[in-house]
């Protein structure tokens, strides 16, 4: 998935920060809806997932108007457990893969959307 940092992604603008760079919490978000995409075509009818756990390193600052891909790779699946590693690498001249602006790992569990919704009531 590719992005493009603005200035409602700044870490100034999502509380992470006084600076006018891509904020931890939107690199975070965007990991996240990466493995979301991933596990997608897995889901069946009534099902989504749910994260669990996440472990990201911020590694370098990214301006605004940077262009950010992030991408989901599974590691490991058992059952409704799947995790994934992620990265987010600077999109640099000519669409090539730049500098390595952050990666980790994010752990979701698919479960059924209504059933889990219900325990909360």
């Amino acid at each position: 998935m590719r992005f493009t940092v603005t200035e409602a992604d700044t870490a100034l603008a999502v509380g992470s920060g006084s600076l006018p760079v891509l904020g931890t919490p939107r690199l975070l978000a965007w990991c996240e809806a990466a493995t979301c995409a991933a596990v997608e075509d897995e889901l069946a009818a009534g099902e989504t997932s749910v994260g669990t756990r996440v472990e990201l390193e911020h590694l370098a600052a990214t301006p605004v108007g940077g262009s950010i891909e992030v991408t989901a790779r599974q590691v490991y699946a058992d059952g409704r457990l799947r995790r994934y590693a992620v990265s987010a690498r600077e999109v640099g001249p000519e669409g090539r893969p730049g500098k390595l602006v952050g990666s980790g790992e994010v752990t979701r569990v698919v479960v059924d959307a209504a059933r889990f919704l219900a325990r909360l009531s």
